[in-house]
């Protein structure tokens, strides 16, 4: 039930002694009027009417003649020992005026968009507005069924029973400083990345970080490497940066830097995920990265290495970073907890070159200040005392079978249709459709069964040598798996029946 505070009633019920309309018909009126539009809604509680009529001003027999009408009308109801309410059932007459609201002026119903805002509306990369996220095939979706929620709940609990005050005030725009140092620690070890933890910068997700790194290092107009196919989130941020997005076509080691250097030489940075690449999962080679690398020197060039998810290699280590191999302070070093923990923490961050970090770290304190402190050391716990890695560990495992049995589904069910090969890194696989097929309507088709198996051809800005769908299988279990896999033969076969008709 709400409660209207009666303060507020003068300005909504506007009442002028100079007109010959009577005051208790005036009251009548702005009363149903604010009803109608919503200024008092069902369940609003009126004050009493000697109060009511000392706020405005009128006798109280005014406010009682209003008063009766509203009843008579439906509007009002009384409850014994409460007061005067405004009716939880209304009457018909009103829901009719309801649905004859007038509409928005035209130019409301098309608003003058930016520029900037056009190109990333009109580009066919960038990712719609989805609804809730189906079952299978998610891609980046980690296995929410297997997180350690009773570890995280102890730690958790540890922070909110008697949290310190640092915790619960205004945050370092930079970040916690023990999570800070937690991930320079384990990034040293893991992925040889240089760094002192001073260089670590947190942001709410790897998204924000992109986004105020475009916004410090690019100009309107300036020419970004994106590898095709990409990520599409990427380009988006970087549209709507005001960057021209150049995409640069991959071979079997990577970006193809010859290329880059023909469609955009003097580009200002390049977009790369060099370690698993993303969608195809191509690793680029050591002379590949050196290639990269003594351009982006030569150009004065950055680049955004985004290690989305590395920790995540079934054979061997995980690779080592690009960034530990620059020599000259060209690359930035992008990471987030999305993938290895789950994705509404939002908790990103970058490694920075000493002289960006103070600029970082200025424009960090005007875009949300901080993210989220009493989360920030829960992570820093986790990791410090070990969960961190035994969790990492055992979805290497678990993802790795999860893989293994999306393999198996995809030969029994799709044998000959789809083709799948296993990888040894990744949260994903590209499944290969015909060379007659559409990914795109097989993706549709797909979508209105539940699943999300994303076209390959999302993600590219020329249409793809092959057709292809992108299964994600980390979080998903094995019955899902196979579910998912029989409702996607179901749909192909039925496409196919079609084609061939």
């Amino acid at each position: 039930m709400s409660k209207q505070p009666t303060a507020a009633l003068p300005y909504l019920l506007p009442l002028d002694h100079k007109l010959e309309e009577p005051l208790y018909l005036q009251l009548y009126h702005a009363l149903r009027e604010a009803i109608l539009n919503g200024q008092l809604s069902r369940g609003t509680q009126l004050p009493p009417t000697r109060v009511l009529a000392s706020e405005l001003a009128v006798s109280r027999t005014t406010v009682v003649t209003a008063f009766e009408q509203l009843f008579a009308e439906g509007y009002l109801e009384a409850r014994v020992g409460s007061g005067t309410f405004v009716a939880s059932a209304l009457p018909e007459e009103m829901l009719h005026v309801h649905a004859e609201k007038a509409p928005l002026p035209e130019k409301e119903k098309h608003p003058q968009l930016s520029q900037r805002s056009q190109r990333v509306m009109h580009s066919p990369l960038v990712p719609r507005v989805q609804s809730p996220p189906a079952k299978a095939f998610q891609p980046g979706l980690p296995a929410l069924d297997a997180f350690p929620f009773d570890v995280w709940s102890r730690l958790a609990v540890r922070h909110y029973q008697h949290p310190p005050f640092e915790l619960l005030s205004y945050g370092d725009p930079a970040g916690y400083c023990p999570l800070r140092d937690a991930i320079a620690r384990y990034l040293t070890a893991s992925r040889a990345v240089r760094c002192q933890p001073e260089q670590v910068l947190i942001f709410s997700g790897a998204q924000q970080a992109l986004d105020i790194t475009a916004r410090i290092l690019l100009e309107e107009g300036d020419v970004v490497w994106m590898e095709n196919p990409g990520y599409p989130r990427a380009r988006g941020i970087l549209l709507a940066s005001g960057a021209r997005v150049v995409s640069v076509p991959l071979d079997q080691e990577g970006l193809n830097i010859e290329a880059g250097k023909r469609l955009g030489e003097n580009a200002r940075m390049a977009y790369v995920t060099p370690s698993h690449q993303y969608p195809m999962g191509i690793t680029m080679s050591l002379p590949r990265r050196l290639a990269l690398l003594d351009w982006a020197q030569r150009a004065g060039a950055w680049i955004l290495e985004d290690d989305y998810d590395s920790e995540f290699r079934y054979r061997g280590r995980p690779l080592a970073s690009l960034q530990g191999l620059d020599k000259h302070g060209q690359v930035i070093y992008m990471g987030s907890f999305s993938k290895v923990l789950f994705p509404a923490l939002r908790l990103g961050y970058l490694v920075l070159p000493p002289e960006l970090v103070e600029p970082f770290i200025a424009l960090r304190a005007l875009y949300g200040r901080y993210a989220p402190t009493v989360e920030q050391a829960i992570v820093t716990d986790f990791i410090t005392e070990g969960h961190f890695l035994r969790h990492i560990r055992r979805m290497r495992a678990l993802y790795a079978h999860r893989q293994q049995i999306l393999v198996e589904a995809v030969q029994q069910e799709l044998h000959g249709v789809l083709e799948l090969e296993e990888h040894d890194a990744g949260m994903h696989l590209i499944g290969w459709l015909p060379q007659t097929m559409d990914d795109h309507l097989v993706s549709q088709r797909i979508a209105e069964q539940g699943i999300d198996a994303q076209a390959l051809s999302a993600y590219s800005e020329q249409k793809p040598e092959r057709p292809g769908l992108i299964l994600g299988y980390a979080g998903v279990n094995d019955q899902e798996i196979r579910d998912g896999v029989r409702q996607i033969a179901n749909v192909i076969e039925s496409l196919s029946k079609k084609h061939n008709r």
